[in-house]
């Protein structure tokens, strides 16, 4: 299937696609000249389950509104769409959160960006991923912007929920709301085998595994060391019942994900070091210049501060999506030994559910799938990830009886 334009590569079966087609048409229209219809609003609020494709939905409707193609709508080749995807199209602004929370400080900046008009595009757009992490006081900063956006303005907040947890009622009442549903398997899979990235059975495979998150679909997909982190994880069901191998695996786990997350934020934590030190004046020389670069030290032990932050939460987010992987499993071996007939999670790891479904009860499949979730939610609680796994691995023993 040929891609024709952003819209065909949204998995969300069509009904997303047709609702965002009809809004970037009637923006264009209004910048022909054309009063701006209803399909058309100033602020939007995306919501859906993690993995769903919020964010390739708000990016495809930023292409949208900024493309040049003269007859398609967000034609997804020309420079303005290309300079989108790619985070680079100066009137295309995207926050992505890398640490617990977003402050009131990134808002401010956003509610700059947001007050300017267009430089090359006919719009600017402004998309706010992982909204639920805006703190009170950034959620009020934002909201008179939200409320009333510049003319040539489209602001676009991505939240699991409408829940007054994910996203403040202030902003939620102000913003369209747009629900984007998990996708099938089959969609997620269709959407990879048309993009290139796996032929159909490991599409599908991929799709399975992860519930249809797009993202992690592409990554398992693709990436050799996410397949390994991913074995290693499923593969701890069975060393639950090897004495102390559990315990040495995830602190090998753990000391993995740890080191991984350092190699892959490095590159970016030394940019960010070095433009701040430029900014700073570091390298500089004459009179005065001791004195100025001494004052500097805190924003550089800020900023050091603020990567830490944004480590802890990618360590949590990686372990986190492990437990997920795992919690599939177990509730695998729970279809398995209850007799239904659902879809597997895991279904080339179908021999290790199904020895688990033999091994234990029901009960003690449910205490299994307990004890992962309370691993969990103690890393929200800021336990140390290596207490916790250790503290997941005894409860998983305990309930399949092996001590």
């Amino acid at each position: 299937m040929a891609v024709t334009d952003v819209f065909s590569t949204l998995a969300d079966g069509g009904a997303v696609s047709r609702t965002l087609k009809a809004a970037a048409t009637s923006a264009r229209n209004k910048a022909n000249g054309t009063p701006l219809g209803s399909a058309m609003t100033h602020s939007w609020l995306f919501t859906g389950p993690p993995g769903s494709g919020r964010s390739n939905a708000a990016v495809a409707f930023a292409q949208a509104l900024v493309c040049t193609h003269p007859d398609t709508i967000g034609c997804g080749e020309c420079e303005a769409c290309r300079h989108t995807a790619s985070n680079s199209h100066p009137d295309v602004t995207r926050i992505i959160p890398q640490e617990l929370s977003i402050a009131v400080d990134a808002m401010r900046t956003v509610i700059t960006e947001a007050a300017k008009l267009p430089s090359v595009a006919q719009w600017r757009v402004i998309i706010i991923e992982d909204a639920d992490r805006l703190t009170e006081s950034a959620a009020n900063a934002l909201l008179k912007t939200v409320e009333e956006p510049p003319e040539r303005t489209v602001i676009i907040l991505c939240a699991p929920s409408t829940d007054p947890t994910d996203i403040a009622v202030t902003l939620r009442s102000r913003c369209r709301h747009l629900y984007i549903p998990t996708p099938s398997t089959e969609a997620v899979a269709d959407l990879l085998v048309r993009q290139g990235i796996a032929n159909h059975q490991d599409a599908l495979l991929a799709a399975a595994a992860t519930n249809g998150h797009i993202g992690r679909a592409k990554r398992l997909a693709t990436d050799p060391k996410t397949q390994n982190r991913r074995a290693r994880i499923l593969n701890l069901a069975e060393l639950i019942y090897h004495g102390d191998a559990a315990f040495q695996e995830v602190a090998d786990i753990v000391k993995a994900v740890e080191a991984g997350a350092k190699e892959e934020l490095a590159p970016i934590e030394e940019a960010e070091i070095a433009r701040l030190k430029n900014a700073l004046g570091h390298g500089a020389k004459g009179k005065g210049t001791a004195r100025a670069i001494g004052g500097t030290k805190s924003e550089i032990t800020d900023l050091e501060t603020k990567q830490k932050r944004r480590t802890t939460r990618h360590i949590r987010d990686s372990l986190d999506l492990a437990l997920t992987d795992l919690a599939g499993l177990y509730r695998d071996a729970l279809i398995t030994n209850s007799g239904a007939t659902s879809n597997l999670t895991h279904p080339d790891f179908k021999a290790l559910s199904t020895e688990l479904a033999t091994k234990n009860t029901l009960e003690q499949l449910v205490a299994c799938l307990d004890a992962i979730s309370a691993c969990r939610e103690s890393f929200g609680h800021n336990v140390p990830p290596r207490i916790a796994m250790n503290a997941m691995v005894g409860r998983l023993r305990k309930a399949c009886k092996t001590s």
